[in-house]
């Protein structure tokens, strides 16, 4: 009896190694930027909202919030709606630089603070290397393609609402910078 124990351990342990080997290359077939394509996240069932002078505008997003997905981000994707964005999920506050290598559409970048409220907002070049500087400290940034933040109005010091945009008591809006005075940097 001994020996038929040790062949259907055999056969269990030949079978979970299979299994193992099958989950592994099915997993590496997944898209990634590292394979020069496309990063696609599962879209929030809640929309973000941007409270503008003009208005509330609403945007489905993809939620980038582990370093995988930041550094990914909207690499290799050439298209996107107009109401459709990503928002990029920082641990803590500071200041942060982007850049549009592997990029080839071009992005407005939307600096967002703890508060939610705008800091400021950059362009990003197609397939640039040139640093994109948040300028300030911000925990949260906003791509949408490029010109959609002048379009909808969106401003220094207006409010993203959304669940992963917390709130943080008492945060005062720090004066804008002579920097900050064009809503849109075209470097």
């Amino acid at each position: 009896m001994a020996p038929r124990n040790w062949l259907t351990a055999g056969a269990m342990c030949a079978a979970l190694a299979f299994a193992a080997a099958a989950s592994a290359y099915f997993y590496s077939q997944q898209p990634t930027a590292a394979d020069g394509q496309a990063m696609i996240l599962p879209v929030d069932p809640t929309p973000l909202v941007a409270e503008t002078k003009s208005g509330e505008r609403s945007f489905s997003i993809e939620i980038a919030d582990s370093s995988d997905e930041r550094e990914a981000g909207l690499m290799f994707r050439k298209d996107m709606a107009d109401d459709h964005g990503m928002l990029f999920v920082f641990e803590s506050s500071g200041p942060l630089t982007f850049w549009m290598k592997n990029t080839p559409m071009p992005l407005d970048l939307i600096f967002v603070g703890q508060d939610g409220k705008v800091r400021s907002i950059k362009r990003g070049e197609p397939e640039s290397e040139a640093v994109i500087s948040s300028g300030l400290p911000v925990r949260f940034v906003l791509e949408l393609k490029a010109g959609t933040a002048a379009k909808d109005g969106i401003a220094y010091g207006d409010l993203l609402r959304h669940p992963a945009i917390g709130t943080e008591p008492g945060s005062a809006m720090p004066p804008a910078d002579k920097g900050d005075a064009p809503n849109i940097d075209s470097n």
